[in-house]
């Protein structure tokens, strides 16, 4: 375990590949790894920079980037939104963000906002090596978002991924606030995901004990990238909390970011530890699920009382 700082970026690594040299210890493990910093509002060109100016110090198989990493988050207007929004995946940020996936033989998961037509969506991409892109539109909306964004209509997505140094996975996305809806990891979990990456920009105090509990009920891994700072609109501020993270199958914190500095924090995972879902002897976390329970639950509290 170590620590370094690189562009005043503190470099955390808490895999078993020391100096960060996978080639020299490629197992079952991936490298996962996310970038906490703060996002200069409204400046695409400064906000790639940052994380270009990381890229080369990296050995991961997996970085997830905080949401609207691109933009800034606290819009002061549509027009602001409308200024920096960018289809996917022509847009020139999709376009940076393939060339670092494919510098660092790495899947890379980012949250931007995506214009597709009229629609503006608070969305995330999952960009693979070969280049392939996978979206998924935020359908749990915060505050002022509800007004800006439409909400997202592509379901929770869940991504085949195969990195050239490690095992096979499993790639689960969500953005932010959906971690106070438990049902959307648990879809993730459903769809057979081993790693949910969760791009963030929490002003909330309690996702990060939240995500611990997620990660346990459901048996995943969770990678939060969150950003730190603060964002003003009119007489009112938004102070972003930091402590990016990321959770083991048993709810184990295996790292956590400080609150108010950058930092890429690394960890090793084994995604096989996602995929035996067991409790013990007797029970196992979604096959002893009882949706038919849970539905005549809800369907009695939406009858009518009889008269």
């Amino acid at each position: 375990m170590g620590a370094e700082r690189a562009s005043n970026v503190l470099l955390y690594d808490n895999s078993a590949c020391s100096s960060f040299s996978r080639q020299a210890c490629l197992s079952s493990s991936v490298n996962a790894a996310y970038f906490q910093f703060a996002p200069v509002y409204l400046d695409v060109d400064a906000n790639l920079e940052k994380v270009a100016s990381q890229i080369p110090s990296l050995e991961v198989d997996l970085l997830v980037l905080p949401e609207l990493f691109t933009s800034g988050y606290f819009f002061q207007s549509s027009k602001d939104l409308a200024e920096v929004a960018e289809p996917v995946p022509e847009g020139r940020s999709t376009t940076a963000i393939r060339d670092w996936a494919a510098t660092l033989d790495a899947t890379v998961v980012a949250g931007l906002p995506e214009r597709d037509g009229e629609q503006v969506y608070n969305s995330a991409v999952a960009v693979q090596p070969d280049g392939t892109v996978d979206t998924y539109r935020k359908v749990h909306l915060y505050y002022e978002e509800t007004v800006l964004f439409a909400p997202g209509n592509l379901g929770f997505p869940v991504v085949d991924v195969a990195p050239s140094g490690g095992p096979s996975y499993r790639l689960g996305l969500m953005v932010c606030f959906d971690w106070y809806f438990p049902e959307a990891a648990r879809s993730l979990a459903l769809k057979g995901a081993d790693i949910i990456a969760h791009p963030s920009n929490l002003v909330l105090p309690h996702c990060p004990d939240a995500m611990p509990v997620r990660a346990r009920e459901n048996h995943v891994y969770t990678i939060t990238a969150n950003r730190h700072g603060e964002e003003t609109k009119d007489d009112e501020t938004l102070t972003f909390i930091g402590n990016s993270e990321v959770c083991g199958p048993t709810g184990e914190i295996l790292r956590r970011a400080p609150q108010d500095c950058d930092e890429v924090g690394v960890v090793e995972v084994d995604p096989h530890d996602a995929r035996d879902r067991h409790i013990n002897a007797y029970n196992d976390v979604l096959a002893d699920r009882r949706p038919d329970a849970y539905m005549t639950e809800l369907r009695q509290r939406a009858e009518p009382p009889r008269t």
